[in-house]
């Protein structure tokens, strides 16, 4: 089993959860159900658990409850199990299925002493409409895909390993070079992989690729027909175009998306709409443009110009052509990696809470990533997957440029630890083990 940095965080809750229940959400396939599953199991005397995708009458009925009296004669009257006062939960899986009922939370953990346990996969985009969310009663967790420390972990790689590189990198030393050159080529490996816990479990099974990027396949046909089943009737086809577009536009040297890549379509205004669910459903990841690297970056952004990611580096991969694993994995020099690097990026930092921008203009060129710390300090991210990552000319002009609030500038890329003027040099796979998680 695949050991998840979220299990900590459901048993933080779980000890102190004082009336609310638990919402898991995240992308399809990410591992919500297992997880919460082993949970249950694991901690409970009793447990009640309902798939509202798998039974879709009772889905309807949920959903068309008025209150939680009749929500638990519902929930009973499915499973025939005995509840434990204190000792039992109630997990409803799917639960955008019946979006109503997460209208009933508050009342449900106020009046039954069970633990309720909720989960759903497309949550951002169904449940947008609700009128009145259960505020104060409903402890929120976002799922992701296994980061790197998290693959690191399924692959062997100690805790203790992994502390002491992150320990290393924050006093600003070289990494070990046995510990260094491994996690390069786990890094590699990764990018092939990527952390969907299907995949990932395969290949640490089998080391098979093909069967890896079969399962990759297969996860990527389910969202094109979640798209299909649904995205709003007018909006699919079109929906389905911009997801299909994510590794061309991603392959080009200027990596903004363009609309004009999109059918009949040339303005943002347009599609704003379809890009918005695609992000809600967490199958993809928006970095917006900003006008200038200043704090708050909120404040400087252009949400018509953004680069548009996969929610996992191996699903993108899996994308492309057969022999970009091989390159990847080969490490071959000519290979054309910009594009998978920054995917790696943009979901490490996701994944870890943070909210990344990018910033571009004519007179300083483009900074791949600015990311905000929480407490405020702004960092530049350039992102070099080959061997001239010493050469850096948008970044050091944003250095010079009088105005600009960039506090710590780094180049992630193929090298160890070193410094150079204002610049660090930091290994691409340590971007999830640094900056530090704001979790």
């Amino acid at each position: 089993m695949l050991k998840r940095k979220i299990e900590a965080q459901i048993e933080l809750w779980r000890e102190n959860h004082s009336g609310t229940a638990l919402l898991v959400s995240g992308a399809r396939q990410v591992g919500k159900t297992f997880i919460l599953h082993h949970f249950i199991e694991t901690h409970y005397e009793s447990s009640i658990e309902l798939d509202l995708i798998a039974d879709r009458q009772l889905a309807d009925a949920l959903n068309s409850a008025n209150t939680a009296a009749d929500i638990m004669t519902l929930i009973t009257a499915a499973a025939n199990v005995n509840l434990k006062p204190q000792h039992s939960a109630i997990f409803i899986d799917e639960v955008q299925a019946a979006p109503n009922l997460v209208t009933q939370i508050k009342y449900l953990v106020q009046e039954y002493p069970y633990d309720f346990i909720f989960s759903g996969s497309l949550l951002g985009v169904e449940l947008e409409n609700i009128d009145s969310l259960p505020v104060g009663f409903v402890h929120n967790l976002r799922l992701y895909p296994c980061d790197f420390e998290e693959f690191c972990w399924a692959a062997g790689v100690s805790s203790g390993a992994l502390n002491l590189v992150k320990n290393t990198i924050a006093e600003g030393k070289p990494v070990v070079e046995y510990l260094h050159t491994k996690l390069m080529q786990l890094f590699a490996t990764y990018l092939v992989v990527g952390g969907m816990p299907a995949a990932t479990s395969e290949y640490f099974a089998t080391t098979n690729v093909q069967q890896v990027q079969t399962i990759q396949r297969d996860i990527v046909t389910l969202y094109k027909a979640d798209i299909s089943k649904y995205a709003p009737t007018d909006r699919r086809l079109v929906i389905r175009n911009i997801y299909d577009l994510i590794p061309s536009e991603l392959a080009k040297e200027n990596k903004r998306f363009r609309f004009s890549s999109i059918e009949q379509v040339k303005r943002f205004a347009a599609v704003a709409d379809e890009f918005l669910w695609l992000t809600s459903a967490g199958v993809a990841i928006s970095v917006p443009q900003v006008t200038a690297p200043i704090a708050p970056l909120v404040l400087m952004e252009d949400r018509a110009k953004f680069k548009f990611f996969s929610s996992d580096v191996g699903l993108l991969t899996s994308m492309f052509p057969q022999n970009t694993a091989v390159d990847i994995l080969s490490g071959a020099p000519t290979a054309n990696l910009g594009g998978v690097y920054e995917n790696f990026v943009a979901q490490e930092l996701v994944a870890h809470g943070f909210s990344p921008r990018y910033f571009s203009n004519r007179k300083v060129g483009e900074l791949d990533f600015l990311v905000e710390k929480p407490d405020g300090d702004l960092l530049a991210l350039e992102v070099k997957s080959g061997a001239g990552y010493r050469t850096h000319r948008a970044l050091d002009k944003a250095l010079a440029t009088e105005g600009y609030g960039i506090d710590d500038a780094y180049v992630v890329g193929p090298s160890n630890v070193e410094s150079d003027g204002r610049v660090t040099y930091v290994p691409i796979y340590a971007v999830g083990l640094w900056p530090r998680s704001t979790r």
